[in-house]
């Protein structure tokens, strides 16, 4: 079996990280694999959507392999560690430097943890089991989050939550998740992938070009002024303006139907 699976549900697409053994940790090669299945992704104009889960019923995904990584990667010569990590696709292939203008879901099945946490950070809506719990250990053992942590946490949580969580290094449960806005919903372990699955599905019926200038927007606009994020916003609607999916939106409306997006 594959480390990554990429299954196809319609528009959308279910991958999932294969290492339940390994509490669905990542070594280099499965990095690599769930790096390519996001480009895949990215790449095909009939996926719409995805959702991303870890195999099992114990752990989403507990971060980086550690038997197979060691100091000496944060080590590596300046330019060197710039290339193949500053400049390089990020844990998990979306944390860093592969923007992905498509609806992403997390079904956090369990432990999301250091890298695993930032992973989930990077989608755009989590959902997740009673049993999941979320942290960012690094300050345990004398490093910090470097794929995206320290700037999405506070984005989504706010400052006070997220520095009791990249300060302390303590685990998170699903409950306390819910109350401070890092999880959407939480459903029975059961329940989790195919709820997952269906709001995915939903998200695939919407206007794609509508998902991929909200989200450029969204992604731009974070530090702007608002003055200017304002006006960015201003100008992406008027570029929608110009597209065949909005007359697709008015006319369905107009007909009473569900409109039938093909994202342009």
């Amino acid at each position: 079996m594959s480390d990554i699976s990429y299954e196809k549900h319609g528009a959308v697409r279910l991958i999932t990280i294969n290492r339940a053994d390994k509490m669905n940790s990542l070594n280099f090669a499965a990095n690599d694999e769930l790096v390519a299945a996001w480009h895949e992704f990215d790449n095909d104009d009939s996926a719409r959507a995805a959702v991303i889960t870890g195999a099992g019923d114990k752990a989403f995904c507990a971060g980086a392999d550690l038997k197979n990584y060691t100091i000496d990667f944060a080590r590596a010569p300046a330019q060197e560690f710039r290339k193949k990590y500053t400049n390089g696709p990020g844990f998990g292939g979306i944390t860093r430097n592969l923007d992905i203008d498509k609806p992403i879901v997390a079904a956090v099945n369990g432990f999301a943890i250091s890298g695993g946490f930032e992973l989930s950070l990077a989608c755009d809506i989590r959902f997740c089991s009673p049993n999941a719990e979320f942290a960012l250990q690094d300050a345990k053992w004398g490093f910090h989050a470097c794929d995206g942590g320290l700037i999405r946490l506070p984005q989504i949580v706010g400052m006070g939550h997220a520095m009791e969580i990249i300060l302390s290094g303590e685990r998170v449960d699903a409950e306390h998740a819910y109350r401070i806005g890092l999880v959407n919903r939480i459903y029975p372990q059961a329940e989790l992938l195919q709820k997952s699955l269906a709001y995915a599905t939903m998200l695939a019926t919407r206007a794609p070009l509508s998902h991929r200038f909200a989200k450029e927007v969204v992604r731009r606009s974070m530090g702007m002024h608002m003055d200017e994020a304002l006006k960015w916003e201003s100008r992406s609607f008027r570029d929608v303006a110009f597209t065949a999916d909005l007359e697709e939106g008015v006319t369905s409306f107009k007909e009473r139907r569900e409109a039938n997006f093909k994202g342009n």
